[in-house]
């Protein structure tokens, strides 16, 4: 690149450090034509190839381009939103979803997505939960790394591959308020141990590019920030690859009120470490900001930018054989994201009505159930969709006597519907309640206050309630959701989430028994909004509540229960709500049950000098039904004592696995390091360490139902 960089001048080096979002392709063209290095899908494998002509055999140097588009959970077929994704609990499935979408994607002409987003997620009213993995560090950096291998394979320059981007550094998964490019307040600690693990678990699979985060962090947005961007990604982590702005962020410093004009906003950002700026107008990199940028600066983020088109193959072959673009569907990606769709399902609770049995006459109703929108946020729709549940269980069972009452809208205010949905139940042996969020209340800019469900869907569900008649509830939505006004009134609850081109048929597949509902929550549920944030690795309070006589799972572990404890009220708590979410993370079940053996360490003791020498955990786990069913073996780690108030506990290892009727299997796990460390930052140098002392290893199918045992460091 060294060669071809000594031949660029001024304007064509600041060309290759800008992506222009969505220009007509007349414009487009003309932008090129001056040096325009990155552009939006036209979207076609045709418009993208006329616009590589454009660039390969009207300008200069000919320069191809990159490509971008925001590939979140498919292309042309799409997958479940990631959220659901993580809940699958199943990271080979989401690396083959990305792997999906990737092929799906290049054959189109696409070399760039703008996914995964690695943000840790714990503030449910924030829209963009569903575009992540969840509340958990160990969870987050599991599926990050997956995508990261789905989208990029073993070969950058593959027709099946396209370059990943992880985002968005850092920490805006922790707005203020869960409003939406709100600041964050994070302290050093939670950065390193918290919202930059998953961001380095990225860099570390080899991921192509990183994108600046909208927010602030104490303070410095991020699109100025140099001790992050240079310092921790670029400097301490040697990561090679592009960083990207997100859109208009360079120009939202000027809103920050740390840059007075745009230009000095474009310099701020490239000092700091930006490589490639986002926004509507090339306008905002003018040559006369090269005065004010250092020279060795501008060189490295051409490079860069560069390298990465080399390592797409680019140079070599920049164009896509426009008759193998993919624009439809095929029957292996339905099967695909229906499989995927169903492993997201989890189960919040079944009373044995699920599997349906054999109901004669069956009523569906709420605003899901003739409804097609389960694609879910950032689906960018190039023919695209989706069934309903309505034709989907029609199709399938036609001995059953099928009745339709959607009884109320997803939004509208008005109840006059459900007295006919209560007239249709008593003609009924089962009604299926179909609710939840529409796509548009998810994702960006969607942030919510109030996280019911929203119109009269919650008086839905209470007036069938009343009727006496079984019901279950399937639940769509792109984020965890307060269900605690009538989630006592449900015999059965099925969370769907967004599912994707097939989540009618994946739904119908979980109801029927043909698939196992056996994901988790990687999310907690609240209670009630005013517990948010809600998260299960919280640090230990001096002063742990409990309620009545049950004790926490904190006071049990850290020895504080006592007559005058239990019963004190200066304790941690809220005076008018019950003590924890309504479910928390990792919550769920299938349609098998199973029993767990006694977990047994390789060794009770290791020495601090051979920590490196992993030690084995292993659970004998029991399908003790009539039917094949997943498990998800769940080990978390609670550092007894240690230097700074670590979680009450912390996810370590999962494992999902489908296990035969009256098969035993043993799920085994290496406990060494990774596993037992944390980052201090106390000193000049952040440094990851294992202090010694006692750790209890919980391990089960949820947090509720784990058995512990001890290892100790000496």
């Amino acid at each position: 690149m060294s060669s071809l960089l000594a031949e660029m001048t001024d304007a064509e080096k600041l060309g290759q450090l800008q992506i222009v979002f969505r220009p007509k392709h007349e414009d487009a063209a003309q932008l090129v034509r001056e040096g325009l290095g990155s552009v939006f899908w036209p979207p076609s494998a045709a418009a993208t190839n006329a616009l590589q002509r454009v660039a390969v055999e009207e300008t200069r140097l000919g320069i191809p381009l990159l490509v971008g588009l925001d590939v979140i959970h498919g292309q042309r077929t799409i997958a479940p939103v990631p959220l659901a994704q993580a809940a699958s609990f199943d990271p080979a499935l989401v690396r083959d979803l990305a792997a999906l979408a990737a092929a799906e994607a290049r054959s189109g002409g696409v070399t760039w997505t703008f996914s995964p987003m690695a943000d840790i997620s714990r503030d449910p009213r924030w829209g963009r939960v569903v575009e992540g993995f969840g509340e958990d560090v160990h969870l987050a950096v599991t599926m990050t790394r997956a995508m990261v291998r789905g989208y990029q394979g073993d070969d950058l320059s593959s027709p099946t591959a396209i370059a990943a981007t992880a985002k968005h550094f850092v920490a805006y998964g922790a707005p203020e308020g869960g409003r939406d490019y709100a600041g964050v307040d994070a302290s050093y600690h939670q950065l390193r141990n918290v919202w930059l693990e998953p961001f380095r678990a990225a860099v570390g699979e080899g991921v192509a590019t990183v994108m600046a985060a909208f927010n602030t962090v104490a303070g410095i947005p991020m699109h100025a920030n140099r001790r992050l961007l240079t310092g921790v990604l670029k400097d301490e982590w040697d990561f090679p690859g592009v960083v990207v702005g997100d859109a208009e962020g360079v120009r939202n410093l000027v809103a920050h009120r740390v840059a007075e004009t745009v230009e000095e906003a474009v310099v701020l950002a490239f000092h700091a470490g930006l490589d490639i700026e986002m926004g509507g107008a090339p306008a905002d990199l003018d040559p006369s900001a090269l005065s004010a940028l250092d020279p060795a600066r501008l060189d490295d983020a051409v490079t860069r930018v560069l390298t990465l088109k080399e390592r797409l193959g680019l140079f070599e072959k920049p164009y896509v054989d426009e008759d193998a673009e993919i624009t439809e569907p095929t029957e292996a990606s339905r099967a695909l994201v229906r499989r995927a769709a169903a492993r997201a399902s989890v189960l919040l609770k079944n009373d044995g009505t699920l599997p349906l049995r054999s109901p004669r006459r069956v009523l569906l109703a709420g605003p899901y159930a003739e409804s097609t929108d389960h694609l879910g946020a950032w689906t960018q729709y190039f023919g695209a969709r989706a069934g309903s549940i309505a034709d989907e269980l029609g199709t399938r069972r036609t001995e059953v006597e099928l009745e339709v009452v959607p009884g109320v809208e997803f939004l509208a205010g008005t109840d006059s519907g459900i007295s006919s949905v209560v007239d249709a139940a008593s003609r009924a042996d089962l009604v299926i309640l179909c609710v939840g969020e529409p796509s548009a209340l998810s994702g960006e800019a969607a942030s919510r206050s109030d996280i019911r469900l929203p119109g009269r869907q919650e008086d839905l569900i209470r007036a069938v309630a009343g009727c006496g008649i079984p019901f279950i509830v399937v639940l769509e939505a792109g984020r965890p959701l307060v269900v605690s006004d009538w989630i006592d009134l449900a015999p059965s609850v099925l969370v769907a989430w967004h599912g994707g081109t097939e989540a009618p048929a994946a739904i119908v597949d979980v109801l029927l028994g043909n698939e196992d509902p056996a994901g988790r929550l990687p999310m907690s549920w609240p209670r009630s909004v005013g517990q948010i944030p809600i998260h299960y690795a919280h640090e230990h309070t001096g002063r742990p509540a409990s309620t009545g006589g049950r004790l926490t799972a904190e006071e049990t572990d850290v020895g504080l229960h006592g007559p005058d404890n239990v019963e004190d009220k200066f304790t941690s708590k809220y005076l008018d709500l019950e003590l924890g979410p309504q479910f928390s993370f990792g919550h769920g079940s299938g349609y098998a049950t199973f029993a767990h053996g006694t977990p047994r360490l390789s060794r009770t003791e290791v020495p601090g000098s051979a920590i490196d020498e992993p030690v084995v955990l292993e659970l004998d786990v029991t399908n003790t039904s009539d039917r094949p069913g997943d498990e998800v073996v769940q080990v978390y780690v609670e550092d007894v004592v240690a230097s700074v108030a670590p979680p009450v506990r912390r996810l370590v290892a999962f494992e999902r696995r489908t296990v035969g009727a009256g098969e035993t299997v043993v799920s085994r796990f290496e406990i060494g390091r990774e596993q037992l460390g944390f980052w201090t930052t106390d000193a000049a140098t952040p440094a990851f360490v294992v202090e010694p002392g006692l750790f209890r290893l919980h391990v089960g199918a949820t947090l509720a139902s784990t058995q512990a045992v001890e290892l100790r460091v000496s």
